[in-house]
């Protein structure tokens, strides 16, 4: 690589949410950042430390009562068996941090038309609990923020992780400024989905071609109807056929397609994009990580081919 991406990347070394042996192997991320550096597609200039979100950001979004017993570590064991990841002050620290990343990734998004955080993506928190591995919606409060900030008006959250943005639709339900997407297994975690402003249901076994017609169709649509300010890509890996906690069965070539029709939709529109990774948990963890480093290569290749057109104008 011989020239700065044109986007940011941000990464800290706080992501890793040390949780042991578990199914969500948090050391994807610093994995992720290796890999981008060894193959050369981001050189160190490129990657931006994250700043922790404050209390008072997060409460845009979550009870003050549930950041405060994260904070200080009085969950009951029914709050801790409904996340599904062990109680750690490491655990509660990283998920600040990434969602610091995410409200990071959406400024500079709006600055140079995308960014990309290498973390983040708890699509599943609700406002005074967590579920699924998400202790508190980033995705939700990078929105908030930006729009205390009086930056955005709107935004739309375009959520392609296999399983469906729980937490994030029902944050945003009634609520006309936030259009959410969310393509997803139907047979899949969670049990109880409230809706989305658009849900793509697919069968289990799905591959390439049909979750990419639906997700075109899915894109393009909500875009042209809704044109948001700004849009969070939610970039899970899971929809890949040997992750543990998926059925879909798309391939590594079928997820940088996947990518690409996100961006390409975006950045015709002429609508900044803020990437966060999401899930992944791949039976080899060496698959997760090249996914999720494609959607990196993916953005460039994207911004590379609408090189002759403004992206943003600002």
């Amino acid at each position: 690589m011989d020239q700065k991406l044109p986007f940011p990347l941000i990464y800290g070394e706080g992501y890793d949410l040390n949780l042991g042996d578990h199914v969500f192997q948090s050391s994807k991320y610093r994995l992720t950042r290796d890999l981008l550096l060894r193959r050369r597609v981001a050189g160190p200039a490129d990657f931006l430390a994250p700043v922790a979100a404050t209390p008072e950001q997060l409460h845009t979004v979550h009870a003050a009562h549930w950041i405060t017993r994260l904070e200080h570590g009085r969950l009951n064991y029914h709050e801790i068996l409904r996340l599904e990841a062990p109680y750690s002050r490491t655990m509660v620290q990283a998920t600040f941090l990434a969602a610091g990343g995410t409200i990071q990734a959406a400024r500079h998004a709006l600055d140079c038309g995308a960014a990309i955080n290498l973390g983040g993506g708890f699509h599943h928190a609700f406002h005074a609990h967590g579920e699924g591995f998400c202790a508190v919606n980033d995705i939700a409060v990078a929105i908030r923020v930006l729009q205390q900030e009086g930056r955005i008006r709107t935004a739309m959250t375009i959520d392609c992780d296999v399983h469906q943005g729980n937490g994030t639709a029902a944050l945003f339900a009634r609520d006309d400024s936030v259009f959410t997407l969310s393509i997803h297994q139907a047979n899949n975690y969670p049990n109880e989905k409230p809706p989305s402003d658009l849900d793509v249901n697919l069968e289990d076994g799905s591959g390439d071609r049909e979750y990419l017609a639906r997700l075109r169709a899915a894109c393009n649509e909500s875009i042209d109807k809704f044109q948001p300010e700004l849009v969070i890509y939610v970039a899970g890996a899971d929809p890949f056929f040997d992750d543990q906690l998926g059925g879909l069965a798309l391939s590594k070539e079928g997820l940088l397609i996947r990518d690409r029709v996100v961006f390409n939709a975006c950045l015709r529109h002429r609508i900044p994009v803020a990437v966060v990774l999401a899930g992944g948990y791949a039976r080899y963890i060496e698959d997760t990580v090249e996914i999720h480093a494609n959607t990196v290569v993916a953005l460039r290749e994207s911004l590379r081919d609408l090189s002759g057109q403004t992206v943003i104008e600002r």
